[in-house]
C-alpha cells in the first residue's frame, strides 16, 4: 500500500524537477550537472555518507571521462593527485611482455579510487553548492512512472515518516540491487552473459610491485595485480565461482600471486596485511532499453560490466554524463530530443565495452580453462596483439575506451 496517498496517513510532499536515486559516481555526475544548471533536484541514498565515501570500488577512469569532468570542474583533486598508467604488462609462458597503449591510443588511465571520486562530487554538489542530498533513506517508492506525474516517496531515518517527493523524471542510478533496477528490469529486457569464474578480490596494505597493471595469464589461474595508492594494492585471482574467501588465508593467497605473477626478471611482489577479501561472480547484464516513461537508469542500475576490463565506472560516467545534459535540456528549454534518445546514445558504447570484456575474458582466462580448445585461441589473441601494429592499435583504442561509439 502507497502509505503517502492514504487520507489517515498523510505524509509531507515537496516537489523537485527531477529525483535522483543512488549516490555513486552516476548519480553523483547527474546531481552537480543539474546543480550548475540552477536544477533542482533532490538525492536519495540509502546508506550513509561515511558509508560511501568509504566503500572500496574501482579505481581506473579513462582520459576521455576525466576530461569531460574537468570541463564541468568536477576533477580538480583528480587531476592533482591521481597517478598515471599508459602501459600495461602481460605475464605468459614465464615472459613479460609490457604493451605501450598510452603511445598507441593517445591516452592514459587515471588511477583514482571511486570513493576519492565520490568524495569530491558529493562535496561539490552538498558541500559548495547547497544540494539537497538525503542519506540513510528507507523503504525507496517509485509512483506514476508511466504519467506525466511521477513521484518518489520514502521513509526519512530520522522521523519514521513517509516523505513524498513530486518531479518530472527521476534518474536512477542506485546499482545493480537498487529499486530503480527492479523497477525497469520487469518492463524491459534483461540480457545476462555468465562467464562460469569468480574472482578473489584483494586489497594489501603493501606498496605496489609493478608500476602499471599486471595481467598475469596462467594454467593454474588468472592473476592481476592494479596500483590503488602508493600504500595499497588491488590483486585478483581467478576462483571458482562461489567459491568462499575463507578458503583463501595469507599464506595461500600470496602462494598462489607469487606463482601466477612471476616470471624471469619482474621485480617480486610486495607483500602485506589483506585487508580485504571477497568472491566475485563473473557476469555482466544489460537492461535495454534504459528508459520507461520518466524514470531513465545510469550506471549499474542499466548494466553491470564484470571488472574485467575496468569499464564500469566509466561506463556510470558515460551515462551520467548524457542524462545530466538530457535532463538540463528538458527543464531548462522544454527539449525532449536528447532524453527520447538517451538509452540509444548510451547502449552503443555499452555493447561496445560488454564486447571488448567478453574478448579480453577470453585473452585472459582461456590458458586457465581446461580447454585445449580456447586455450590455443586465447594464445592466437594474445600473439596478435603483440606482434600486429594493427592489431595493438585497435586493442589500445578499446581498452582506453576510444572507438567505442557516443
Amino acid at each position: 500500500m502507497d502509505l503517502a496517498s492514504t487520507p489517515e496517513h498523510p505524509a509531507p510532499r515537496r516537489r523537485a524537477r527531477i529525483v535522483v536515486v543512488g549516490a555513486g559516481p552516476a548519480g553523483l555526475t547527474v546531481a552537480n550537472i543539474l546543480r550548475a544548471a540552477a536544477v533542482d533536484c533532490v538525492v536519495l541514498e540509502t546508506e550513509s555518507r561515511e558509508f560511501i565515501e568509504q566503500r572500496p570500488r574501482a579505481g581506473f577512469i579513462e582520459e576521455w571521462a576525466v576530461r569531460a569532468l574537468e570541463q564541468r570542474g568536477l576533477a580538480d583533486r583528480l587531476l592533482a593527485h591521481a597517478q598515471t598508467h599508459g602501459e600495461c604488462e602481460f605475464r605468459w609462458a614465464g615472459e613479460r611482455h609490457r604493451f605501450p597503449y598510452g603511445e598507441l591510443s593517445g591516452n592514459r588511465h587515471f588511477v583514482y579510487p571511486q570513493p576519492l571520486l565520490v568524495t569530491d562530487l558529493v562535496r561539490a554538489y552538498a558541500d559548495r553548492a547547497g544540494g539537497d542530498i538525503r542519506f540513510g533513506v528507507r523503504d525507496v517508492e517509485l509512483h506514476g512512472i508511466d504519467t506525466d506525474r511521477p513521484a518518489v516517496s520514502y521513509t526519512d531515518p530520522r522521523t519514521g515518516e513517509r516523505v513524498r517527493v513530486e518531479c518530472d523524471a527521476v534518474a536512477g542510478c542506485d546499482g545493480a540491487r537498487g529499486v530503480t533496477r527492479t523497477y525497469l528490469a520487469d518492463r524491459a529486457t534483461v540480457a545476462r552473459h555468465d562467464y562460469g569464474i569468480g574472482w578473489l578480490a584483494l586489497l594489501a596494505q603493501a606498496p605496489p610491485s609493478s608500476d602499471c597493471v599486471v595481467f598475469g595469464i596462467h594454467p593454474r589461474g588468472f592473476a592481476a595485480h592494479m596500483a590503488r595508492s602508493p600504500e595499497v594494492t588491488r590483486y585478483y585471482l581467478e576462483c571458482p565461482p562461489g567459491d568462499d574467501p575463507a578458503n583463501w588465508p595469507h599464506e595461500r593467497v600470496w602462494s598462489e600471486l607469487h606463482a601466477r605473477l612471476s616470471v624471469a626478471g619482474a621485480p617480486p611482489l610486495t607483500e602485506g596485511p589483506l585487508i580485504e577479501k571477497r568472491v566475485l561472480d563473473m557476469h555482466n547484464y544489460v537492461v535495454e532499453p534504459m528508459s520507461h516513461g520518466r524514470l531513465y537508469l545510469a550506471g549499474d542500475a542499466a548494466h553491470l560490466a564484470a571488472p574485467i576490463a575496468a569499464k564500469g565506472m566509466n561506463l556510470a560516467l558515460h551515462d551520467a554524463l548524457l542524462l545530466g545534459d538530457a535532463l538540463v535540456a528538458h527543464c531548462t528549454k522544454g527539449d525532449d530530443s536528447a532524453l527520447s534518445g538517451y538509452s540509444q546514445a548510451c547502449l552503443s558504447r555499452v555493447w561496445q565495452y560488454q564486447e571488448f570484456s567478453q574478448w579480453l575474458s577470453e585473452l585472459l582466462h582461456g590458458t586457465s580453462s581446461g580447454d585445449p580448445f580456447r586455450a590455443g585461441t586465447a594464445t592466437a589473441r594474445l600473439r596478435r596483439i603483440l606482434r600486429s601494429p594493427a592489431a595493438a592499435a585497435a586493442f589500445a583504442e578499446l581498452y582506453i575506451g576510444q572507438g567505442a561509439g557516443n
